[in-house]
């Protein structure tokens, strides 16, 4: 009974604590959610251990869904938003739009609609890019390229500009599907953004 009432109060002291905790949403898909591998594995997560370790006051919450494209992410972001009411958004869309072939113009105004209503929350916005194979044509591929430093740009915001930089060279990286990287990548990825993140955190 003094266990449970110990760790029940426990619960209720942390949890204004919790609240009071800055936080940083990553709102994307496969890519930032850990397809294929563990959760906790992600590069998402290794940022949230990493803040701890270094003893920064953020937390990290990861509300990325694989197979999500900036439609899709448009459609849940206000409930989001709300939900977790963050003070950096971390948006990692895009790919998936890319892959399909879908109107770009479509994409751009996704990312950039998302990206208002960030700002109009109070948080600031991480834009984190993507590229794609030519298989679409090199127009469609370098416009896709070209719509994040554009859209970071228009909006202010810091960005990353192609998530799969560090470890794109190496095969070895990826899963057998060869676009998702393995755990051993993640924590180069989670070094790029933080270092891309700078002053934010």
């Amino acid at each position: 009974m003094w266990r449970f009432v110990s760790v029940l109060g426990f619960i209720v002291c942390m949890a204004p604590a919790l609240a009071a905790t800055p936080l940083i949403l990553v709102f994307g898909d496969s890519l930032s959610a850990g397809y294929g591998i563990a959760a906790q594995a992600a590069w998402p997560a290794l940022l949230n251990e990493n803040l701890v370790r270094q003893g920064k006051a953020w937390r990290v919450v990861n509300a990325s869904v694989s197979g999500e494209t900036t439609a899709g992410g448009l459609t849940r972001f206000p409930q989001t938003l709300k939900t977790h009411q963050p003070k950096i958004v971390l948006l990692q869309l895009g790919a998936n739009d890319g892959l399909r072939g879908l109107p770009l113009v479509n994409m751009e105004k996704n990312l950039g609609n998302m990206m208002k209503m960030a700002k109009a929350s109070g948080a600031k916005v991480h834009l984190i890019g993507m590229q794609i194979p030519p298989n679409y044509g090199a127009s469609y591929t370098q416009g896709f390229a070209a719509i994040y430093p554009r859209l970071a740009k228009q909006y202010s915001s810091s960005l990353t500009p192609f998530l799969l930089e560090p470890v794109i060279k190496n095969t070895e990286l990826f899963q057998a599907d060869q676009l998702h990287p393995k755990a051993e990548a993640q924590p180069l990825l989670m070094k790029m953004i933080e270092k891309d993140l700078g002053k934010l955190i």
